[in-house]
């Protein structure tokens, strides 16, 4: 092992061509140089400084020396330059629906890494079911849930319309058993489906199952089947509500967080702002 100390006394010593130029460079006496190269060639095995030579040539092991000791260097700063950066070192984890991880929502945590360098956002889209199980466990630090009824800690809640849809260009006279485009166990509307259809004793099938938003929505605008879905979320999509299996009660869109100071606390204020705008527009 060369000590990176050794080094830059040895580089110095190259660049300037005097033992007295290299230790006024390095603010150390010329006594200190001379111990330090010597115990350089004594590490390499071979002399790397013609002293007798004025100014001060390095000796063929020297010269080869040079080229490595410079990149050893080099590597050196590279890496305690690295060691002290902050940036994306302090995670943040966030949880939400697909149709709530919107362009609104990433331009402002594209906004809000540019004002905290040190921020790296985990985020996760997923079910309800397992997005309530890892923000319960503290793997998670944001968490936006559609529920039936907010729990007591959630931050605020909002009321979202959903409605029953099938393809634009599917007969709206259902057919016997029902197909169905659901998410699978532990999504929120899936139950609520069933339970429906149960209740007014219609029959019906699984003709489609995905956990993504978006594979349900192109499933059911393909004519695989009916599902229930946020009206806001069919927006664009060549689908249309069918209205005779029976209006829906809302669900609910709620916010959760573990601390409300700190970089954690102000990115789950930006989600709320969002969300506000989100469930408030017409």
């Amino acid at each position: 092992m060369l000590d990176p100390r050794l080094l830059r006394a040895f580089v110095a010593i190259a660049d300037s061509g005097s033992f007295t130029a290299a230790a006024d460079r390095l603010h150390m006496t010329q006594s200190t140089m001379s111990q330090q190269i010597a115990r350089l060639e004594e590490a390499v095995g071979r002399p790397l400084v013609d002293r007798a030579a004025r100014p001060v040539r390095l000796t063929v092991t020297g010269e080869r020396l040079l080229g490595h000791a410079r990149r050893i260097l080099t590597l050196q700063t590279e890496a305690m330059t690295l060691a002290g950066e902050m940036s994306g070192t302090t995670s943040v984890r966030i949880g939400m629906p697909d149709d709530i991880a919107t362009p609104e929502m990433a331009r402002a945590f594209a906004a809000f890494t540019q004002r905290h360098k040190e921020a790296r956002l985990d985020v996760t889209t997923g079910l309800r079911s397992d997005l309530t199980r890892r923000y319960r466990s503290g793997e998670l630090d944001i968490v936006v849930l559609k529920e039936d009824t907010p729990s007591p800690d959630s931050w605020a809640s909002f009321m979202e319309p959903i409605a029953w849809f099938t393809a634009s260009d599917a007969p709206l006279g259902q057919s016997d058993p029902v197909p169905l485009v659901t998410f699978p166990p532990g999504g929120l509307y899936r139950d609520a489906m069933f339970e429906r259809l149960e209740r007014k004793n219609r029959r019906w099938y699984v003709a489609f199952t995905s956990a993504s938003l978006r594979n349900v929505l192109m499933a059911v605008e393909a004519g695989l089947g009916l599902s229930l879905l946020p009206i806001d979320a069919t927006k664009g999509w060549r689908v249309q509500q069918v209205d005779d299996i029976g209006p829906e009660p809302p669900v609910v869109a709620s916010l959760y967080a573990w601390e409300r100071t700190g970089i954690v606390g102000e990115l789950a204020h930006e989600v709320l702002d969002i969300l506000k705008r989100h469930f408030q527009r017409p």
